[in-house]
């Protein structure tokens, strides 16, 4: 069943990685950086450390999953955009969000449900892209 590696497009995985990383970029820094801030207890103004880390590591994690997600949907035959979608929701609101909502009720997070929606919001959309584009290309 999971012998689909040579089944995989490395284009549309390329893609949605970029989309998927870009999107992390217009969501943190361009639409919630305040309310991200917030959630995390900090100044809404606070900017954060531009270490190597703060770069690559997500970008790291967006390529995990999208190719993760390539496997999965090539595993599953996925092939009509609504199959692309209901993945896309799956993934995202069942892995991605339901693990960042655990992460969050650590006691180090003030604001779990505030961070979770942030963080799972974006998720949800980052996996919808990512699957879109996978089924696309």
């Amino acid at each position: 069943m999971f012998d689909v590696l040579g089944d995989l497009n490395w284009l549309g995985i390329l893609t949605g990685f970029i989309a998927f990383v870009l999107l992390g970029g217009v969501w943190f820094a361009g639409l919630f950086p305040q309310a991200y801030n917030r959630s995390l207890g900090r100044d809404p103004k606070a900017r954060p450390d531009a270490s190597p880390l703060f770069f690559v590591g997500p970008a790291l994690t967006c390529l995990v999953i999208t190719f993760t997600s390539a496997i999965m949907m090539a595993a599953l035959k996925i092939d009509s955009v609504g199959d692309a979608v209901l993945f896309g929701l799956i993934v995202g609101f069942g892995y991605l969000t339901a693990n960042t909502v655990n992460i969050a009720i650590n006691p180090n997070f003030p604001r779990p449900l505030f961070y979770a929606a942030i963080s799972g919001g974006y998720n949800v959309l980052g996996s919808l892209i990512v699957s879109v584009i996978l089924w696309a290309l």
